[in-house]
């Protein structure tokens, strides 16, 4: 869960990080005289709007995930479980001692 909070997190600070970068390059046009204070303005909003609806996005698809629903998307794509892995593990480790007991036997 904490995974996946920071990669929340740094999606949202880089939609920060282009909004203020983008604020800056609008506000040096509007200095420079190729934008006139009206569009710089206009451009400022609209990339306010652009930087909310895209937290709101990222938010909406994010943060309503359960703990529940990240195991039935892990199932869903056949991750194994802990327990599962552990019992590979034993397997492997029976089948190890069988193979040197064969090996021994010869």
């Amino acid at each position: 869960m904490d995974d996946l909070k920071k990669i929340l997190l740094a999606g949202l600070g880089s939609i920060a990080y282009t909004y203020d970068k983008s604020s800056k390059f609008v506000d040096e046009l509007v200095q420079r005289g190729k934008l006139t204070m009206e569009e710089g303005k206009d451009l400022s909003q609209e990339l306010k709007k652009n930087f909310k609806d895209s937290s709101d996005k990222i938010s909406e698809k994010v943060l309503p995930v359960s703990r529940e629903e990240i195991y039935e998307i892990l199932e869903d794509m056949k991750f194994a479980s802990q327990l599962q892995v552990q019992e590979l593990k034993n397997e492997i480790s029976e089948l190890k001692e069988k193979i040197k007991c064969l090996e021994e036997k010869q």
